[in-house]
């Protein structure tokens, strides 16, 4: 019996920097190239794969926010799966140049890099989104702070993806936040949210 290969993950050199493919849709196949940068942490196959079969029904057309982007493997990921547009915020100025490279080598025109601190472009940003990505640097206690900046930017019934260090100290959204799906690996756990 064949055993079928380990799907591929990211690709880091010991300067953080390094490549990611796109695992679906109209991009299948395509690299993006990353800097390094403290903390960077590209999100991996595995769970892009469970994170965009969650979202399946509800990435066609959707209005994106990838707050601390970073690599922009989800952002990328959603684009390639019909993502109508996407706003990445990443306050490192060298990544945020590494995504823009990106966009233009992929021809994409749908997506805005951001290079600005999450919290400061949420204090000036006036437009709604359907679907959010949240995976800030672990370790820094942001995640409360940040979902309660959020929240006036999200459309009814948009959904929050939460990437977060695995801890006793978890942080769990309050009541105007809907579970619907979660899982755990070693290190972390990652849930999908909808806004009530």
């Amino acid at each position: 019996m064949q055993q079928s290969k380990p799907k591929q993950q990211s690709k880091q050199s010991k300067s953080g920097a390094g490549t990611v493919r796109i695992i679906g849709g109209s991009m299948r196949g395509r690299k993006i190239r990353f800097s390094g940068a403290d903390g960077l942490r590209p999100t991996l196959d595995r769970v892009r794969e469970t994170v965009f079969n969650w979202l399946a029904r509800d990435i066609a057309g959707s209005d994106c926010l990838d707050l601390f982007t970073g690599s922009g493997a989800l952002s990328f990921e959603a684009l390639s799966r019909g993502a109508g547009s996407v706003v990445m915020v990443e306050k490192n100025r060298k990544v945020a140049e590494a995504l823009k490279v990106n966009c233009q080598s992929l021809n994409i025109q749908a997506a805005k890099v951001v290079n600005l601190d999450a919290d400061k472009f949420l204090r000036h940003n006036s437009q709604k989104f359907d679907l959010v990505f949240l995976d800030p640097p672990f370790g820094k206690g942001l995640m409360q702070q940040t979902i309660d900046s959020l929240k006036p930017h999200l459309k009814s019934n948009a959904l929050v993806y939460i990437e977060q260090e695995k801890s006793d100290q978890e942080y769990i959204p309050d009541d105007s936040f809907e579970p619907l799906k979660s899982k755990k690996t070693g290190s972390f756990s990652y849930s999908l949210y909808r806004f009530l």
